[in-house]
């Protein structure tokens, strides 16, 4: 059974960059993580092995297709790349997608459709297996920092800087609805600039709640000093369900997040403080939390919904596990050793 107050790391991947992203393979044997070398990086996650995809970029939007055998990056270039998830990372389509930084890509649940968005105001719809363009859509006036499918397949919601949310209708690119994330969202009237904009967006499973994750209570936007936030909606209405904060008001951004198969919020804070929070549903403030040794840039969880990979900016990939740890008896000296 899962523990969330026995999180504990299992696994810590050095690198020689500070990571960016993360997200494990669909068969959850590997975890990938893009890095400030330019370059994307798959561990194979028992044996720790490493390899190089070289994207020449940072990157941010990782994502799978085909059953998890492809594996799709976006870059601050612009680039749109597919490459094999396993055996040698030989690109094997490249599509320059937008013009400046793709922040995010998704592929919806049936494989078919990927996602882009970036700082020139346009989602982009894709054929995940072809690469061919599907549809443009046109709405935001900020940057777009993030996106999520919902899970039927039908409807996509895309954040900007400003927090501005858009329910798109997929096959006919319609506005469905727009609202807003006031929390999220200040302009520093000293610096003369917005900070804002959605590092996470994510539904729960069955896609009756969508998450999104950044900061609050903003007091210098130059040097982004605030408190991260998560603010949960009900899918169905557009209403605020409850923003998760800080007991502490621990400084920085909510960068990743996830929702626990049994429904609670996970998210990761990174920028000022280091810390993995956990929420329940309805909760304000955290009911636990684990301090990092490093701030977090990134958050994926497995497949099995026990373990965790976080993308630090102290150039290591860590994997965490939500449960108790092991033990395990040796016969010939009687001692306990302990496992993860």
């Amino acid at each position: 059974m899962n523990d969330v107050k026995s999180t504990h790391l299992i696994a810590d991947f050095k690198h020689g960059a500070p990571m960016l992203s993360c997200r494990f393979d669909p068969t959850g044997r590997y975890v990938f993580g893009g890095a400030e070398d330019y370059q994307v990086w798959r561990w194979e996650i028992r044996s720790g092995k490493k390899v190089a995809y070289p994207t020449d970029a940072w990157v941010r939007g990782l994502a799978f297709s085909d059953e998890g055998k492809a594996f799709i990056t976006g870059g601050y270039d612009g680039r749109l790349i597919w490459w094999p998830s396993h055996g040698t990372p030989k690109a094997n389509r490249i599509v320059q997608a937008h013009k400046g930084w793709i922040r995010a890509i998704d592929v919806s649940r049936d494989g078919r459709t990927l996602a882009s968005v970036g700082n020139d105001l346009v989602v982009r719809l894709w054929d995940a297996r072809n690469g061919k363009k599907l549809r443009e859509l046109k709405g935001h006036q900020s940057h777009i920092y993030n996106l999520a499918f919902h899970p039927d397949g039908d409807r996509l919601v895309t954040g900007d800087l400003k927090c501005n949310i858009i329910d798109w209708e997929i096959k006919t690119g319609r506005k469905v609805r727009t609202w807003i994330s006031k929390s999220q969202i200040k302009y520093d009237k000293g610096f003369k600039a917005f900070i804002g904009g959605f590092r996470g967006m994510t539904f729960n499973a069955k896609g009756t709640r969508l998450a999104c994750s950044g900061i609050t209570n903003v007091t210098n936007a130059f040097a982004g000093v605030g408190n991260p936030s998560i603010v949960v909606y009900d899918w169905k209405s557009g209403k605020k369900q409850v923003e998760h904060l800080s007991k502490q008001k621990a400084k920085g951004v909510a960068w990743g997040l996830a929702f626990h198969p049994r429904g609670d919020m996970i998210g990761g804070v990174g920028g000022g403080s280091a810390y993995l929070m956990f929420w329940k549903p309805t909760g304000k403030k955290q009911y636990h939390e684990m301090k990092l040794r490093s701030d977090v840039r990134d958050l994926d969880l497995h497949k099995d919904g026990v373990r965790l990979a976080i993308a630090h900016g102290d150039r290591h990939m860590r994997l965490y596990k939500m449960a108790k740890k092991k033990t395990k008896k040796t016969t010939k000296s009687k001692t306990t050793k302990k496992v993860s």
